[in-house]
This record gives structure tokens, C-alpha cells and sequence, in this order.
């Protein structure tokens, strides 16, 4: 048994190392072991969270609901956020803000802040002079901009998610609309910076939606593709979305499901909102013709009474959908006047009947974006709270031609749970199964410049280029570089979006500004002066879109070549170094290359000639290039009209690509390292010294925002600490709020008690008389300035009680436990004297505790008798109003003192081994012990055939137990006595033979 455990160390040592790595790893994951996403919705959002235990949860929030509004109630000198501020719309409209998202990333003159000021009028939107946005005016002290109150709602969800999760949450995944451009982003992670957020990714609804379709459907996801069309009318927009699931091999993980959106159409303002402003206003006209002749005012310019109907817009809007008709109620509407009316299901789609018209138009804009017929599609699936609407559904059901509506998703969760699985794979501190994700770019992006070209001798002019960075509907993340090749001194080029001809004239003029950056360029010519001698290959600027769709321009190069001519033994050294290298990590350039990188390079060198024409074939080229290296099936998958223009000017952008020859050449080195060294020619052994040295030069960068200037280091900290301050009050009020609630529940609750007997026992009058005056002095000072003590003063009062109170609580609660206390006390009193009597009966030969463990046990048992009887009496001595001598405490101290010594001989008795029994002259055991079984006697009496009673190893089980046995743990207790108890031992050592068991160990 020894040899084979020893043989099996090496491996529990491993495990041992291995164990010891998780364990730091954990330890260093500790403080993000819970991730969070954030659905957030116009009208409400959802929270769930991913934890150890609890995979992918809805979070409740305070009031137990899975929804919470998006809705800030700001005050001089309190905040309410939640169902709390949805509560307080109502009494205070203009401080409560609600639909900001949809100020986010726009400037003053955008035709949306206008739509905002028409529907809620009582907001006052001022204009910040540095960056041309809104800002909300509470009050002429109180100033907030969109992107503050989203870091307010977005501090409260961390708050919900660390509450129910119960742990601090740090890391995140928002969504946002699929529609939302480069300034709304960027708006929302400031935001989320505000908010002391992580945003591991901002994913866009649709597709949250989608993988959390998809996560929950992975068996059905096979090689065949699924096209699947998603329409989400939400409360402030609609979003339709084709996606295409199917399974593709990818080299980390072999055959996965993945999910590409092929078709993304919209609707910025058509949804659940509109619709219950035409009810309000509907409900509004009702009212003032019920008024028409006692000359009241409009219902239209009270705050009040519009978020009133408002309310009651919403929860019409709410019934009618499954109500021909439903009586719109509502008490107290204006100047104490009730409002009843009828509403009828036709009537409310007479009221929106142009919106129902507008239901088709984002399923034709997402077939034309994917170039798909509904042939095609092989389900659509209603997401939203709106498509409960049955009209929309009608009307969604006729352009679309399918027999239903696919209705197996839920409508208002299916964002969140999508992005809380996304935040789970994308968090260091859990492992999922992959389903990759292919989103998709819905407005394209392009680089423009100008250069001087020479068309004739001496005659120069000016060319405008483009080049398409980003095509439309094209995959994200992704990396491109574009090379400038015919600069050699400072320039500045442009990052604008590209054709937008798919948005109507109303959609451009919401969308805002097309230029996104302006990028100058600073020392480009001193770069060339540095390497006069070396070869340029061009100024390379490297761009990244992000999982989050954000754009960045990560770094721009000056890249220059020369030939440095090394000797034959060396490169052949460093050819071999980089051929092990590149065994060891497995695969050879050429792959690792293209399964990791997404970069594209494009030059800018082109023909004189070349015109406008060329620009849709360079366009194609680089999609090309950039999503071939995505997934092995991406060729697939790409549109092919689009390819089919890039072929014919491939060949002329290769040649004049200063960057297509380098990785050719590692790849054609690392072809022929794997087979050895192949026989060469002598002109080709006298060409090997030469190689290639490249020098790279960082290009100073000076970029200018002209969508919307982001907000400047200095004011986003001001920010940060204006909603830091603004939490901390609300921590500071909670507290106060508590201390002030304890102290009056303190004063009622002893106030009461103060006449209750079991009080009025332990007390005299005079006692009763001082505490009941302190009392109503406290609550007088609590009624008169309680209002403007603070938390510090509320909580000496609260104390200055409790220490008035102290002794006739502590009286009180002392009779409470007498009687309990001593009746356990007696209880183990009399089990102790049994127990010790039994101990002092049992014969000599078989006594297992000395003399002296009785004795002590004898005298702590007649001590404990003593004290009780003594304190007993004294305690009858004193009168109910003075402090007790008996106390609970020293009763448990006695309790505890006996109870170890009780304890230490039953210890000691189950695991004392019993002593051999003596042996007569034949050689036979004595007789065995009445409790033995029949059994037992039987297998000690007869002995095997050839082997005496005396041959027996007695002792031999004691030897057999091997020493790593000892080593792991003391042995087991023994729960049979006497011959028995050998007769088990002897057993026992084939039985434990298993070397598991020590392993286990």
C-alpha cells in the first residue's frame, strides 16, 4: 500500500500546485466575482446580474419588482430615483426628469431637443455656451446635464445589483440602441464614468436580444443558416434587426454557434411614448369640453394635471390591449374637479393610426440593408413592451406575410439576460460556452484628404480622395490601417461618415453633424530627415472600432525600410530561433495572422487618372480584407455584389501597397524552416544575408471632435464629484431619517411599556415617573426641532435614553431568563450526579477514568449546587427593584464550567480503546461480555484449521494500519466494546486497503 501511494505523490503534488494557482487567481479576480448588465430602456430598465451561485438573475429592486423606472426627482436638498421618483412626477413634474436618454450626444438645435421641449414643457433645457448641448435648470443653483442624470440612474442600478448580490460590482455591459452614433456612445460611457462604472462593452439591444435568443436555443443552432428577424417597438423607438445563426469552426473552441445581424432598419421616435401622448392629449380635450362652459383654464398648462393624464395614458394604453374599451378615471384631476371618460379600443387606433402606418418601415429598411427577401426569413419574433398593441401586431403580421408572430421570448428581459451573459464571457472570473458574436456597423465611416497633384508640367492641383474605413453592415470589432504613402511632410485628413442616403431627410437632421474628427499630423517631416538613407513605406494610421462601436485612432507611424546585409550563420541562427519559436505556440505566421489581426492596409498612392469611379472598388477591397480574417466562414457570408466590384482593382492597389510584400516574406521563410534546409542555388545563398530592418517613427497627433466635443478632463471630475456629494447626502439623509425613526419608536415603545406589569414590578413609582418625563420632554424637542437636529445630536438623545432606561430593561429582561436558565441548569445537574454514579460502578478491570477525574467531576457538581442554592437565597432577599444578584450570564458559567467536565469523560470514553481480556491456562478467552452477539462469540471461539487461538496477530490490525494513515488523521472512533470491538479491528485493516482513501486524504 506504501509504494503505491508513493508512486501517486507526484501527482497529488501537482494537484497541489494547480489548487494553489486558482487560489490566487481568485483572490485576484475577488473584487469583481460579479458582473452586471443594464438594460436601459426610454420609460424603464433591468439589471441582472451574473455571481458565483446565481448564474444570470434579474434583479428586484426595492419594491421588488423586476423593472425599474428611469426616472430623477432632483430637489435643493433631496433625490429620489426609481419607483420613488416615478411617484413624485406627479406632485413635482418639473423636478422630475424623464426621456433623457434622448438628449444624449445632441446639440441644442437638433430637431429632438425641440421635440423634448413640445412634449414635456415644464423641463427648462438651458444651452452650455462650450459644447452647445442642453442641460436640465432645476433651479437657478441646480444645473444637470443628460449625461449626469444617466450617471445618477446607472449609480442607483450598481447600488440594486450590489444590494441583491451582496457584494461589490464594479464591471458592466450597458445596452444601447442599435442606432445610437459615435457621439451617443461616447455620451453614455461618460456616463458610466460618472457612475464609477467599468463598461466591459456597450452591446446594442437588438443584439442582446439576439444572443440571449440564440444562448437559450444552442441546440437548435446547426450548420444550416437560420435567418431570423427580431422587431423591437420599445416605449421611445423601434428597432428591427435580421440575424443569421449558424454554427462555424473557430480555432480556439472547433464548431461554435454564432450569430451575425445581416439587417438592422429603425425608427427613432415611433413607439409606446407617442402613443400615450395621443392618448393624453385625447384625454385632455375630453376634460376641457367637460368644462367648456364654467370658463376654467386649459388642462394643457398645469404640469400637474398633464402628468396626471399622462399616468392614465399609460396604463389605458395597458388595458385597451386586451379591452375593447376601458373608463379612464381619475380623482381630483384640476382645481379638485374629477375627470371620468370612455375610451374605446377604435378610437385609440383612429388616434394613432399614422403611426401604425410607419410599423413596416424599419422591416423594409433591415431587408434592404441585409439585400434579403421575406422569403428568406424563417421566423419573426416580437420584442417590447409595444408590440402588445394589437394593432401593431395586425399590422406588422400583413407586411411581413408569415402565418404568426413568433411571441417565445420575453419581450421586456431578453435585452438584459443577452447582455449579462456577454458581461459573464467578457469577465475574467467566469467561463461560458462561446457563441460568437458578429455585430454590425450601421453607419459607415470613411477618411478624406486632399493632396497636390501635378497633371501637367508646372500645373498643379488640388484632389479630394476617399477612402471607406468602415463599410456599411460591415462586422465589429475590427482594426484597419490606412497608409498615406505620398507625404512627406505635415498634413491633416479628415474621419467622416460615409454615404447616408439609406436616412430620410428628418433622420439626417436628427443624426447631426456627419464629420466626426479632424486629425493633424505634426513631424512627419522630421521623421523623414532622421532616416534620410532608409526607404519610406508610408504614414500608417491605425484605427480601432470596438466591441462598444466607438471609434479610435490608436497611434500613426512613419515607417521606414533599408537592407541590412547580416551573415549567413547568423540569419540562419535567428531562421531556426524564430522556427522553434513559432513550434512552440503552434501554427505558422500566415494563420496566426489571420485569425487574430482584422487589419486592413490601404495607400493612398493612385493614378492621376482615377476619379470617383474607383471608389466603390476600393471600398469592396477593404471589406474584403477586413473580414476575411474574422471566421473561416465569413466569405460565406459576405455579400457578393459588393465582392464581385472589388476583384478588378485588387491588382493595381497590390502594387502600389507598400506593406503587401513584409508579411509574404516571414510567411515564405517559415515554409521552408519546417522541411529543413532545402538545397539553394549560389545566387540565392549570396541574396540570403540581405534582410529587411525596418525603423518605425510615432507621428504626433492633434485631433479636433466636430460631432460633439466630449467633456474635458476638469469638468468630467467636477461631475463625478457633484454625484459623488449628491450620494453621499442621500447616505447622510438615510441615516438621519433612521436615527430620527429610532428615537421615536424608542419613546412610544417605552412609553408603553412603562404600564405594562412585568415593568411596573421591577420599578417604583418615582423611577416610572422620572424615565415617562424624560420621555415626553424628548418628544416635545423631537416635534419642535427635531426637524433641523442632526444625525449626531438624534442619536446622543436616543442614547441619553437607553442609559436612563437601562435598569429597568435590564430587570425586566433578567426575570425573562431566569426561568429558563435554570431549569437547564437543574437538568444538567441531575445528569452529571447520574452520569458520575454509573462511572463509580463500573469494576475495576474495566475502569477507564481515574480516581482524580471522578473526584473533580464530584466537586465542580456539588460547587455548582452550593452556588445555586446560595445565590438563590440571597436573591429572595432583595427586593424586584433592585439589581439582581442572580444573573443569566453566571448561570451560564456554571452551565459551561460543568458541562467541560461532563464532556472531557464522555470524550474520553468513546474513544479509549477496551483492555484484552485475560486468558485461562488452555488458551481460551474468558467469557465474553453479555452484549456480544452470537456472531461474534462465533468467530472469536473456533479458530481457522491449523492455527491455534494463541497464533492469532492480536496485535496485528494496530501494524497493518499504515503510517500515512496516522499522518492524515488520528483514528476513527470505536464504537464496539470488548471482543467485539477486536473482533471489528481485525476486520477493519482489509477493508481500509484502498489506497483512494489515503489519496483522498
Amino acid at each position: 500500500m506504501a509504494a503505491t501511494v508513493r508512486k501517486q505523490r507526484p501527482r497529488r503534488l501537482a494537484c497541489w500546485i494547480l489548487m494553489t494557482i486558482l487560489l490566487a487567481d481568485l483572490l485576484a479576480l475577488s473584487d469583481t466575482l460579479a458582473v452586471m448588465s443594464v438594460d436601459l430602456g426610454s420609460e424603464s430598465m433591468k439589471v441582472a446580474i451574473v455571481k458565483p451561485g446565481v448564474p444570470m438573475e434579474i434583479v428586484l429592486n426595492k419594491e421588488s419588482r423586476r423593472k425599474t423606472p428611469v426616472c430623477v426627482t432632483l430637489k435643493e436638498n433631496e433625490r429620489f430615483l426609481g419607483d420613488t421618483a416615478a411617484g413624485m412626477a406627479i406632485k413635482n413634474p418639473k423636478a422630475t426628469l424623464r426621456y433623457f436618454q434622448h438628449l444624449l450626444g445632441k446639440k441644442a438645435d437638433n430637431p429632438h431637443v425641440a421635440l423634448y421641449r413640445d412634449r414635456f414643457p415644464e423641463h427648462e433645457l438651458s444651452i452650455d455656451k462650450q459644447r452647445q448641448t442642453v442641460s436640465f435648470q432645476i433651479s437657478p443653483q441646480l444645473q444637470f446635464s443628460p449625461e449626469e442624470v444617466l450617471g445618477m440612474v446607472l449609480n442607483y442600478s450598481r447600488s440594486l445589483a450590489e444590494d441583491f448580490a451582496e457584494q461589490p460590482i464594479k464591471d458592466a455591459v450597458i445596452t444601447v440602441p442599435a442606432f445610437f452614433n459615435q457621439a451617443e456612445r461616447r455620451a453614455v460611457l461618460q456616463a458610466a464614468r460618472m457612475a464609477g462604472l467599468k463598461v466591459l462593452q456597450l452591446i446594442n439591444d437588438n443584439t442582446a436580444t439576439a444572443l440571449s435568443y440564440g444562448v437559450f436555443r444552442r441546440k437548435d443552432i446547426n450548420a444550416t443558416a437560420q435567418n431570423v428577424m427580431f422587431y423591437d417597438m420599445g416605449s421611445g423607438s423601434t428597432v428591427c434587426t435580421i440575424v443569421t445563426y449558424q454554427t462555424v469552426k473557430t480555432k480556439e473552441a472547433g464548431m461554435q454557434p454564432q450569430l451575425q445581424i445581416r439587417g438592422v432598419g429603425f425608427d427613432r421616435t415611433l413607439g409606446g411614448l407617442e402613443m400615450e401622448l395621443r392618448l393624453r392629449e385625447h384625454l385632455a380635450g375630453l376634460f376641457n369640453e367637460q368644462r367648456k362652459g364654467q370658463r376654467a383654464k386649459d388642462v394643457r398648462e398645469n404640469p400637474r394635471a398633464m402628468a396626471k393624464l399622462l399616468r392614465e395614458a399609460n396604463r389605458l394604453k395597458t388595458i385597451l390591449s386586451a379591452n375593447a374599451d376601458h373608463m379612464a378615471q381619475i380623482e381630483g384631476l384640476m382645481d379638485d374637479v374629477d375627470f371620468k371618460a370612455k375610451v374605446t379600443r377604435v378610437e385609440f387606433e383612429e388616434l394613432c393610426a399614422d403611426l401604425f402606418e410607419r410599423v413596416p418601415g424599419p422591416v423594409h429598411q433591415a431587408l434592404q440593408s441585409a439585400e434579403m427577401s421575406l422569403d428568406e426569413i424563417e421566423q419573426v419574433i416580437l420584442v417590447g413592451g409595444a408590440t402588445r398593441v394589437p394593432k401593431v401586431q395586425d399590422v406588422l403580421l400583413k407586411a411581413v406575410g408569415k402565418e404568426e408572430l413568433g411571441k417565445n421570448i420575453n419581450a421586456d428581459e431578453a435585452a438584459a439576460m443577452g447582455a449579462v451573459y456577454q458581461a459573464a464571457a467578457l469577465s475574467k472570473a467566469f467561463k461560458v460556452k462561446p457563441f460568437v458574436v458578429r455585430d454590425a456597423v450601421i453607419y459607415p465611416i470613411l477618411v478624406e484628404f486632399t493632396r497636390e497633384v501635378e497633371e501637367e508640367p508646372g500645373i498643379h492641383s488640388l484632389k479630394h480622395n476617399k477612402r471607406v474605413l468602415f463599410s456599411r453592415m460591415g462586422p465589429y470589432p475590427q482594426r484597419k490601417v490606412i497608409t498615406f504613402n505620398r507625404y512627406s511632410h505635415d498634413f491633416n485628413f479628415h474621419i467622416n461618415y460615409g454615404d447616408l442616403g439609406f436616412l430620410g431627410p428628418e433622420d439626417l437632421r436628427v443624426f447631426g453633424s456627419q464629420n466626426l474628427t479632424t486629425v493633424k499630423l505634426k513631424g512627419v517631416g522630421e521623421s523623414f530627415k532622421k532616416y534620410p538613407d532608409y526607404e519610406s513605406k508610408g504614414i500608417k494610421a491605425h484605427f480601432n472600432l470596438d466591441e462598444s462601436g466607438v471609434l479610435s485612432l490608436d497611434r500613426v507611424e512613419s515607417v521606414f525600410e533599408t537592407l541590412v546585409e547580416d551573415s549567413p550563420e547568423e540569419e540562419s541562427t535567428l531562421t531556426k530561433l524564430g522556427n522553434t519559436i513559432s513550434s512552440l505556440f503552434g501554427g505558422g505566421t500566415t494563420s496566426d495572422t489571420k485569425e487574430n489581426g482584422t487589419d486592413a492596409v490601404q495607400e493612398e498612392e493612385e493614378n492621376p487618372a482615377e476619379g470617383s469611379k474607383d471608389e466603390p472598388g476600393e471600398q469592396g477591397q477593404l471589406k474584403e480584407e477586413a473580414e476575411a480574417p474574422v471566421e473561416d466562414t465569413s466569405q460565406s457570408t459576405t455579400p457578393g455584389p459588393k465582392g464581385d466590384k472589388a476583384t478588378d482593382q485588387d491588382k493595381p492597389a497590390e502594387k502600389d501597397s507598400g506593406d503587401k510584400p513584409e508579411p509574404q516574406k516571414p510567411n515564405e521563410k517559415g515554409q521552408v524552416g519546417p522541411e529543413g534546409v532545402p538545397p539553394a542555388s549560389e545566387e540565392e545563398k549570396k541574396q540570403k544575408p540581405a534582410r529587411k530592418q525596418k525603423m518605425v517613427e510615432e507621428i504626433a497627433v492633434e485631433l479636433a471632435v466636430l460631432d460633439l466635443p466630449d467633456l474635458p478632463e476638469d469638468e468630467l471630475a467636477r461631475s463625478v464629484q457633484k454625484l459623488e456629494d449628491l450620494t453621499l447626502r442621500d447616505l447622510e439623509k438615510q441615516e438621519r431619517e433612521k436615527a430620527a425613526n429610532s428615537l421615536e419608536a424608542f419613546i412610544f415603545e417605552t412609553q408603553d411599556k412603562l404600564y405594562q406589569p412585568e415593568y411596573q414590578e421591577v420599578s417604583t413609582e418615582e423611577q416610572r415617573e422620572e424615565i415617562s418625563a424624560k420621555l415626553s420632554a424628548t418628544s416635545t424637542w423631537l416635534e419642535d426641532e427635531g426637524f433641523g437636529a442632526t444625525t449626531v445630536m438624534l442619536k446622543e438623545k436616543l442614547a441619553e435614553l437607553r442609559k436612563l432606561c437601562q435598569g429597568l430593561f435590564f430587570r425586566v429582561e433578567e426575570r425573562k431568563k431566569w426561568p429558563e436558565r435554570l431549569s437547564a441548569l437543574d437538568n444538567l445537574l441531575n445528569h452529571s450526579s447520574i452520569f458520575l454514579k454509573g462511572a463509580r460502578l463500573i469494576p475495576e478491570m474495566d475502569q477507564i477514568f481515574t480516581e482524580v477525574e471522578m473526584t473533580t467531576l464530584e466537586k465542580v457538581i456539588n460547587e455548582t449546587w452550593a452556588w445555586k442554592n446560595a445565590t438563590m437565597a440571597e436573591q429572595a432577599k432583595l427586593p424586584a427593584t433592585e439589581k439582581p444578584v442572580l444573573l443569566s450570564k453566571d448561570i451560564e458559567a456554571k452551565m459551561l464550567a460543568l458541562d467541560r467536565e461532563v464532556q472531557y469523560l464522555l470524550n474520553k470514553a468513546k474513544f479509549t480503546k477496551p483492555r484484552p481480556r485475560p486468558k485461562d491456562k488452555n488458551g481460551t478467552r474468558t467469557e465474553p461480555p453479555l452484549n456480544a452477539s452470537a456472531s461474534d462469540q462465533g468467530e472469536k471461539v473456533i479458530p481457522t484449521t491449523g492455527q491455534t487461538e494463541e497464533a492469532k496477530p492480536i496485535i496485528e490490525p494496530e501494524k497493518e494500519e499504515s503510517r500515512l494513515e496516522a499522518d492524515a488523521a488520528d483514528s476513527e472512533p470505536l464504537e464496539l466494546e470488548g471482543p467485539a470491538a477486536e473482533s471489528e479491528q481485525k476486520e477493519q485493516p482489509a477493508e481500509q486497503k484502498r489506497p483512494v482513501k489515503n489519496d483522498e486524504l
